[in-house]
Order: C-alpha cells, then sequence, then structure tokens
C-alpha cells in the first residue's frame, strides 16, 4: 500500500517539464477554459465509475474491480493536474497537452 502512494505522489509531484515561456493571458484563458469543460466532464465519468465500482462491490463480495480502481486513481491524478493549471500552482498543462503518465 505504500508503494502506491509513494508511485501516486511521484506521478503529481515529480519532475514535470515546465514549458520554457509561458503562454500568453489570453492562450491560458483558453486552455482554462477548455480544462474546466474536461474537469466538468472527468467528475460525471467519475461518478459514474464510483457506482458502477459500488455495483461490483455488492455483487463480488465486496471485493473491488482492480481495473476500476486504477482508473479512479489515474483519474484522481489528472484532475489534480488539471487543478494545479488552473490555479497556476504549476505551468504545466495536463494530458493531452502533456504525457498522461
Amino acid at each position: 500500500m505504500m508503494d502506491d502512494e509513494a508511485k501516486i505522489a511521484g506521478r503529481m509531484h515529480g519532475e514535470q517539464n515546465e514549458p520554457e515561456k509561458p503562454d500568453g493571458m489570453l492562450m491560458r484563458l483558453v486552455y482554462m477554459l477548455l480544462i474546466a469543460v474536461m474537469i466538468s466532464v472527468a467528475q460525471t465519468v467519475l461518478g459514474v465509475a464510483t457506482v458502477v465500482q459500488f455495483i461490483v462491490m455488492l455483487v463480488n463480495s465486496n471485493q473491488p474491480n482492480e481495473r476500476l480502481a486504477d482508473f479512479g486513481t489515474d483519474l484522481g491524478v489528472w484532475i489534480a493536474k488539471a487543478a494545479r493549471f488552473q490555479t497556476a500552482a504549476s505551468e504545466v498543462k495536463p494530458w493531452p497537452w502533456s504525457e498522461l503518465d
């Protein structure tokens, strides 16, 4: 379990290729609006995945689907990276503008 936490922390806070020159404010606004829409879609997907995982656990004696759990982790990391860009904590844009990890 600790290895998973270290892996996720590395994906969130590990070395990222910061752009040499930040985008202008108008382009940043465009990216921020696009990413805001993508975050909204991601929240919907997360809600659906949550319901599906709950049903799987009901049917499968409280055992979660590992692939769905890993997908949730990946989605959470993406949302966190998107939030870092949105709040100017990072200049690195999330996927699809950078690697998904």
